[in-house]
């Protein structure tokens, strides 16, 4: 499975929303200058995250962008299906045609590798990947050198 830019980018870009969120909106233009995302890129992204209802627009001065919901019901997964990058490890896109329009030996292990992972990436909020960013943190800053479980 490969993540494209436009999955990525995505989380990265809401997850710059939510640690500045406090109910104000904000610009995508600040989103993109802290996170060096080009503010058109943005734009499109936001749009699929507008219209599945994860992120809501102000319009005038001190308008932006805010989060929809709390960032405990923001699933990593939501995000990336927003913006229409599937989490799919087929190389025939799920449709079993892998083999010369066959199924190939290994479909259905891919298949349950894919539902996995939507599964483990539907199970993690925005909030959760922000929690262990501050534990890690934290640790670092002890000089902790064990891995922190989460």
């Amino acid at each position: 499975m490969q993540l494209t830019t436009r999955g990525r980018y995505a989380v990265v870009a809401m997850l710059d929303l939510a640690m500045s969120d406090g109910g104000k909106p904000r610009r995508l233009a600040d989103i993109a200058q802290r996170q060096g995302i080009s503010q058109s890129y943005l734009e499109q992204l936001f749009s699929g995250l507008r219209r599945s209802e994860l992120v809501e627009s102000a319009r005038g001065p001190g308008g932006g962008y805010r989060l929809a919901r709390a960032i405990g019901q923001i699933s990593i997964a939501e995000i990336i299906d927003a913006v229409n990058e599937k989490i799919d490890v087929t190389r025939c896109g799920g449709k079993g045609d892998c083999q010369r329009g066959d199924t190939c030996l290994t479909h259905h292990l891919w298949i349950e590798l894919s539902n996995e992972l939507q599964s483990f990436l539907g199970g993690i909020s925005l909030q959760d990947v922000i929690d262990r960013n501050e534990r890690e943190s934290q640790a670092d800053q002890r000089g902790d050198t064990d891995q922190i479980a989460v």
